[in-house]
């Protein structure tokens, strides 16, 4: 597992960190997905990318081995502290961490800051899912257990592997990225339902009032689909509705 300071605890060797004028042009996502980039020589490199995937997937599920029930929180990395949506963010780490949950976020900025922050208030275990990106961003300083990612898609099936329900905080594309692949999942069945909960009514109904009004009107998804997902703006709310347990110990709402 690696720290913000790029050390290991395991004694592995962490990713590479490069910053300012070290930045690397694109990200290992991109040299992977891009095929108008790809010569004869790269695609012959393309196997061996899948031991950086699982590798990647090794030290993820080491990591997040006994973690313990956990949540993750989701939210925008723009979101500035002092203000009221930093404050819910640290009031909702907070809650989850003394309700008895690990807090898992994304690791960086914003609003993964502000969770991050509420669960060490709270005496939680906070944790980190950093991924590399074109620009710095890095680990937050709440962050007490770090794993670095460069594939999303390695990073996503950690959130949902570790996860046993999402709090879901106001956010931008990444967020909503992360949003509609956690309700595939459970609509598709890929996944036993959990619970996934939308904190800020405010922010959230415009697109809620989209699903309603044209997207299941237009029938491209059904009424029920409504229902996998809760929209609240209490603390104390999203608390109860991510711990409510199913007969199978299955978190469900």
């Amino acid at each position: 597992m690696t720290s913000s300071a790029g050390s290991t605890e395991s004694g592995g060797t962490p990713p590479a960190a490069r910053r300012r004028n070290r930045l690397q042009r694109g990200t290992t996502d991109q040299h992977l997905l891009d095929s108008r980039t790809r010569s004869a020589e790269y695609v012959h490199e393309d196997p061996w990318r899948v031991l950086r995937m699982q590798a990647e997937f090794v030290e993820g599920f080491g990591a997040l081995a006994e973690v313990g029930p956990a949540i993750a929180v989701f939210g925008s990395a723009r979101t500035k502290p002092g203000t009221p949506e930093y404050e819910s963010g640290v009031a909702v780490g907070r809650a989850l961490a003394e309700a008895g949950f690990a807090v898992i976020t994304g690791g960086g900025p914003g609003a993964m800051q502000a969770a991050n922050q509420g669960a060490m208030e709270g005496g939680g275990l906070s944790v980190g899912l950093g991924i590399e990106l074109p620009f710095e961003q890095g680990m937050n300083p709440y962050v007490e257990l770090a794993v670095d990612f460069r594939y999303f898609f390695v990073r996503k099936t950690c959130f949902v592997k570790y996860s046993e329900g999402f709090v879901t905080l106001p956010g931008g594309l990444g967020t909503l990225d992360e949003l509609f692949e956690a309700l595939t999942l459970v609509q598709t069945r890929k996944i036993t339902r959990f619970p996934i909960v939308l904190f800020g009514s405010a922010y959230w109904s415009g697109l809620i009032d989209w699903l309603r009004a044209t997207v299941v009107a237009e029938g491209k998804a059904s009424p029920e689909d409504l229902d996998l997902f809760h929209i609240t703006d209490s603390v104390e709310e999203a608390v109860r509705l991510v711990s409510k347990e199913a007969p199978d110990g299955r978190l469900e709402v």
